[in-house]
């Protein structure tokens, strides 16, 4: 029995595909295809870059990116768009031109049907394996957030305040209620 050879996907190969409204990401070497997001993701992604903008990036933390924005991991040749990054101050020479090089400090993504399981599993373990700070994982559903640390074998749960660390201090909290009513 002879068995197919396929591809190695990279993240160069993923900034080839259409403009098509869709993200394309490459993660140990297969391609991942997400559909538009909802309104109401889209809203919660908003609201999150507002409060993140206004704890992190006014008092020169750091800077906070939207989607669609490219995260390249060059030693892996993979790459992702997050719906939210952050980068801090003391790091701001890994964002380039085009993309960023190399992982956030904070990673956020807001899960959907569609995307939930590859988001807990698959982009969890490439978060921690490059070395995010902190990955947050937004469930509308239940209304709550997962914090993961790099070197986390499980997460911390948040579904009424959420603490908003740089340079190692909490530097405000984010009201998830409010948040969750988008």
């Amino acid at each position: 029995m002879s068995r197919m050879v396929t591809a190695r996907i990279t993240w160069q190969d993923a900034q080839l595909m259409p403009e098509d409204g869709k993200r394309y990401e490459a993660i140990d070497g297969e391609l991942y295809v997400t559909a538009a997001p909802t309104p109401r993701h889209q809203r919660i992604v908003h609201a999150l870059d507002v409060e993140l903008h206004q704890l992190l990036e006014v008092p020169s933390h750091g800077r906070v990116y939207p989607a669609p924005v490219g995260v390249a991991f060059a030693d892996s040749e993979e790459g992702v768009q997050p719906d939210l990054i952050f980068i801090a101050t003391e790091r701001l020479e890994i964002i380039g031109a085009t993309e960023i090089h190399g992982a956030p400090d904070l990673v956020v993504e807001i899960l959907s049907p569609s995307t939930a399981d590859r988001d807990r599993t698959i982009k969890r373990k490439l978060y921690q394996r490059q070395g995010a700070g902190e990955y947050w994982i937004v469930d509308p559903a239940e209304e709550s957030v997962e914090v993961w640390t790099a070197t986390a074998t499980t997460p911390d749960r948040y579904s009424d305040r959420l603490p908003v660390w740089a340079g190692g201090k909490i530097v405000g909290e984010i009201d998830l209620i409010s948040l969750f009513q988008q």
